[in-house]
């Protein structure tokens, strides 16, 4: 697969930052948001129990697919500990907590940290996934859930997911989300109101989705969601998504925002991200790389991690203007 020319992606190293089995009781870890906080790497995976199998019969991929949240640390980004569990599945009513991503939200004049992810309700219920949001408090190098800060957002009844939360430039809280298979941009006056919107809120806004729309898969792809939540620039607000496939192969690609307004202002055509190392084409499921975390460095490098073939974590580093300067010409 072609990918964007003139900008280097460098990979953290060939082998996984974390590793399938990394944990007791755990089999694949992958799909990880991150942060740089209180002078360390934050990482946020998803972690499969180990007693999970491959279902022979029809129906889902695998059984007994619980997934929990497992935070990792780390000095440098390749390096990393486990350090706790963060929220467990079968618990307060989620079966599964998949695909975390962590970013800071401004509401209210206060900052806060919040956890988004897919709330994966059991099997049984019969019930689409939706997204799951909690504040995160952080003490003594520990980020935990905010107590009684959990909540379901996104319009009822619709599968919902990918959902990153940010700021736009006056202060708004913006959150981009995936109906399939496009992606659509809500924005809210607080985390308060994206919590508890107005009534009618998302009934008007499912009426009118297509003018809520912002990315669609290009025509020979099935689908296209979230991401990293956006980095702040001097041009925009950077955008790092997936694409997947008519393959099923899942890669990254950018996109540049307005930051006043959250839309488009330009896409790259092509991936900035693909398959290429075994651990990243072979694994639960094949031609997978999945970035969900994205921290800007000092170096004015972007240090991505993401999950590779739904088992293992990686890492990579691009620099930041190679990607504005190829944003500015795609506009």
């Amino acid at each position: 697969m072609q990918v964007a020319e003139g900008i280097a992606v460098e990979r953290i190293g060939d082998e996984p930052i974390v590793l399938f089995g990394a944990v007791p009781g755990y089999g694949p870890i992958f799909n990880a948001g991150a942060v740089f906080h209180d002078g360390r790497f934050h990482l946020f995976a998803r972690g499969v129990r180990d007693e999970y199998r491959r279902n022979g019969g029809s129906g889902a991929r695998f059984l007994d697919y619980v997934s929990d949240i497992l935070v990792f640390t780390s000095p440098d980004g390749r390096r990393y500990e486990f350090q706790q569990v963060l929220a467990e599945g079968a618990a307060n009513g989620i079966y599964s907590w998949e695909d975390p991503r962590v970013q800071r939200v401004r509401s209210d004049g206060e900052g806060h940290f919040v956890v988004s992810y897919a709330n994966l309700p059991p099997p049984e219920a019969n019930e689409f996934w939706r997204i799951g949001v909690h504040r995160l408090a952080y003490a003594d190098g520990r980020f935990s859930l905010a107590d009684g800060s959990g909540a379901v957002i996104g319009p009822p009844g619709e599968p919902d997911r990918d959902g990153i939360v940010f700021n736009l430039r006056d202060g708004r809280v913006a959150l981009v989300h995936r109906i399939y298979p496009n992606m659509q941009l809500a924005v809210f006056d607080s985390l308060e109101q994206l919590w508890d919107p107005p009534p009618g809120f998302w009934d008007g806004y499912m009426a009118d989705l297509e003018r809520h729309t912002i990315i669609r898969p290009a025509e020979t792809s099935l689908g296209v969601g979230a991401g990293a939540p956006p980095v702040v620039t001097v041009d925009g607000l950077l955008l790092l998504f997936h694409e997947r496939d008519g393959h099923e192969r899942y890669s990254t690609k950018a996109a540049l925002l307005d930051h006043g307004t959250g839309e488009v202002i330009s896409v790259l055509p092509e991936p900035l991200l693909s398959p290429e190392l075994d651990w990243e084409r072979r694994g639960d499921a094949n031609e997978v790389v999945f970035v969900q975390g994205a921290i800007p460095r000092p170096d004015g490098s972007l240090y991505l991690t993401s999950g590779a073939a739904d088992r293992n974590v990686g890492a990579a580093s691009v620099s930041i203007h190679e990607l504005l300067r190829a944003l500015r010409s795609a506009a």
